[in-house]
């Protein structure tokens, strides 16, 4: 998975629900120091991730378009290597 969070303001077409929620989970793994969840930590790390998506999706929702797309492609949207059979 990848290690950096990358730009979804700007995106075309803009960011989807999968990807704010991807950015969030990857924002609370790296704060967290949680590689694994278990029972003792499952419900704080979700319920993070829950908030977390719900204030990006807000901030998306309310800051002026970008005059650049963003430098980089978010992880759900990467062309998955192809392999010569």
């Amino acid at each position: 998975m990848c290690r950096n969070i990358t730009e979804l303001r700007g995106l075309e077409p803009a960011a989807t629900d999968e990807e704010i929620e991807a950015a969030a989970r990857q924002y609370v793994r790296k704060v967290s120091g949680l590689r694994t969840l278990s029972d003792a930590n499952r419900d704080a790390f979700e319920t993070a991730v829950a908030e977390v998506t719900a204030s990006t999706t807000r901030l998306l929702s309310v800051l002026p378009p970008r005059k650049q797309p963003p430098q980089t492609v978010p992880p759900l949207r990467r062309l998955a290597h192809s392999h010569p059979h």
